[in-house]
């Protein structure tokens, strides 16, 4: 770890994992310091990298988006110059939710969630599997999903 955190800094990096939407004043009540040096504590998080950013969770299905599938893609080259191009080009897919450049048989793992499968195959056949150094595609629908934590674990 680059950066030294106390006990403090870990219950505000719980608190602000469980509910990112906490005042600061209630934020500090709760970790046990005055707002001031609270708020300078999450900030220095902020810019220490640690805090990423903020993030409302929505259910996909609620909005119509109803597949939510794994890919498996390996390429044909492993030069990193093509490896970083096929990794430009999924942050331009929409569908693509995650990317994962793996070790092993394959070189990506994609979390897909399109609307339905129609869509989704669509994808597939005319963008992904059309992409420059794409050797092998294997996709894997989900039935359903039974664990969706966000939230690093934090003693």
């Amino acid at each position: 770890m680059k950066v030294r955190l106390d006990d403090i800094d870990w219950h505000i990096l719980k608190e602000l994992q469980n509910n990112g939407r906490i005042t600061n004043v209630e934020l500090a009540r709760r970790v046990g310091i005055s707002a001031p040096p609270c708020l300078r504590r999450v900030r220095a998080l902020e810019e220490a990298g640690i805090i990423r950013g903020y993030r409302t969770l929505i259910d996909e299905k609620e909005l119509g988006q109803d597949v939510t599938a794994f890919v498996l893609v390996g390429l044909s080259s492993q030069a990193e110059a093509d490896l970083v191009a096929f990794e430009e080009l999924v942050r331009r897919w929409p569908y693509v939710r995650e990317c994962h450049m793996l070790s092993g048989e394959v070189d990506f793992l994609l979390k897909c969630v399109a609307p339905d499968l129609r869509h989704f195959q669509t994808f597939i056949i005319e963008e992904l599997t059309k992409a420059a150094h794409v050797a092998s595609v294997k996709t894997m629908l989900t039935i359903r999903q039974s664990k969706d934590e966000a939230a690093l674990a934090i003693a």
